[in-house]
């Protein structure tokens, strides 16, 4: 019999039992973002919009930049967007998982309080701001005549960074109770991470004395497999059901280590 804390259908039980909560702190999370700001909320949508147009003129108009092997036709800037918005979901949540716990002491000291959800904030906070970003991403492709039915393939595609990102975050959370250092240390990882994943360029273009590191790489699986769904190539069904896979078990082992941490959570802080 699988234990109550290595079972996905469990974990997934307990998350959804607790919405209610999760939901209003994910809605907190990202208000007070923006709070005091001029446009507010509103730089949900800007931020993102701004952005893919800088990408538009400085990789289209002054580099003119070209995708290494490029299929489908489409702009270098378009497919960096695509790498970028899958990659940014698991960055931040990650980078923003050390302070998840730590930063509502009075919420760990309450015995009645779902502790594990709070690592799951800045996977909702990130996802609300990939929504807009993947709209945007979508609005460009059918602006260019360049839209294809697949894409509607890249939220199912994300699964994986879903797992992976949340089950890193609960890692990352419990370490951050007791190393506070790990808001420093967490950051300078995933830019490395960035680098290290086909986020600038295809995985075709790394040596291939590298690239059976780069399969392993769950990140660069799915940035691959959603830049397929955008420009409606085949997608590699097998390596991204193993990513699956891999991130699942991964997801279910940081439940099961931040679980057996919480204990000790409201001494250290």
């Amino acid at each position: 019999m699988i234990a109550p804390v290595l079972n996905p259908v469990r974990i997934c039980s307990e998350i959804w039992r607790h919405r209610y909560v999760l939901g209003q702190l994910i809605k907190r999370d990202v208000l007070l973002r923006y709070r005091g700001a001029m446009f507010g909320v509103l730089w949900i949508f800007l931020s993102p919009l701004l952005m893919l147009a800088i990408f538009a003129f400085i990789f289209g108009q002054v580099f003119q930049t070209r995708w290494p092997q490029q299929n489908g036709g489409l702009p270098f800037w378009l497919l960096l967007y695509s790498g970028l918005i899958t990659f940014n979901i698991f960055a931040e949540t990650v980078s923003r998982a050390p302070a998840s716990v730590r930063g509502y002491p009075s919420f760990v000291k309450k015995i009645v309080f779902p502790v594990h959800i709070l690592p799951v904030v800045p996977l909702g906070a990130a996802l609300v701001h990939g929504t807009f970003n993947f709209l945007i991403l979508v609005a460009a492709l059918a602006c260019g005549g360049r839209l294809h039915g697949q894409v509607l393939l890249f939220p199912f595609l994300l699964l994986p960074v879903l797992l992976l990102g949340l089950g890193v975050s609960w890692f990352v959370a419990a370490w951050g109770v007791f190393i506070k250092d790990m808001t420093q240390i967490i950051p300078v990882f995933v830019q490395m991470l960035m680098f290290l994943s086909p986020v600038f360029y295809p995985m075709s273009a790394v040596p291939t004395a590298l690239r059976p590191a780069y399969l392993y790489n769950p990140l660069g699986v799915v940035i691959e497999a959603s830049r397929a769904a955008i420009t409606g190539q085949s997608i590699d069904w097998g390596a991204w059901a193993l990513a699956f896979g891999v991130c699942l078990g991964l997801c279910v082992l940081g439940y099961a280590f931040f679980q057996h941490s919480r204990e000790e959570f409201a001494d250290a802080l």
